[in-house]
């Protein structure tokens, strides 16, 4: 059975176009994430045949993308703010640097090292879950795609990853000093 894409977007494009817009409470932002939205439905038109729950599917592609998005602006955002009249220091002496003092990068560094380490300590199955998710950004679709399971098996293998890094990290004492401090 082939699913056609016109009748898709006709019957389900009002519902993608609402809960983008409730999503981004922008307009424009909308229509961008339903636009993103529609071109990973084409994408994966050819894996559409398996799907049973259509509405569900096509909201969980919404969701995925919209989380992707935001990861995304949050990582590349600079702020610009307005500096009220009332206040005597400068703003931007507020806003931290970009630049990281040379502790701060041997830090990072020591705490790099050891998550890798870490993560190279779970089963292949969760390391590699892991890595697809957080080092290659890769959306849980796709994952499900590349493993050839099914997206709530990627989401516990996330899940449980996460669990056993924190187990790993917190039963190491150099790991833990990091973690709390």
């Amino acid at each position: 059975m082939k699913i056609d894409l016109a009748e898709l977007h006709d019957q389900y494009g009002k519902y993608i176009y609402h809960l983008c817009l409730k999503l981004t409470r922008n307009k424009e932002e909308a229509e961008d994430l339903m636009q993103d939205v529609w071109l990973k439905v084409v994408r994966y038109s050819g894996k559409m045949d398996s799907v049973d729950r259509m509405k569900a599917w096509l909201t969980t592609i919404c969701m995925n993308t919209f989380r992707d998005r935001y990861r995304k602006d949050v990582r590349r955002s600079k702020h610009v703010m307005n500096q009220p009249d009332t206040l005597d220091v400068p703003i931007l002496d507020l806003v931290p640097s970009d630049n990281m003092t040379p502790v701060e990068v041997v830090e990072q560094s020591d705490i790099q090292k050891i998550v890798q380490s870490k993560i190279g300590e779970l089963d292949a199955i969760y390391r590699k879950t892991i890595e697809y998710f957080y080092v290659h950004q890769y959306s849980l679709i796709e994952i499900a795609d590349m493993m050839k399971v099914s997206i709530g098996t990627v989401k516990s293998r996330l899940f449980r990853a996460k669990k056993y890094l924190k187990e790993l990290m917190m039963d190491d004492s150099a790991a833990r000093e990091y973690v709390m401090a």
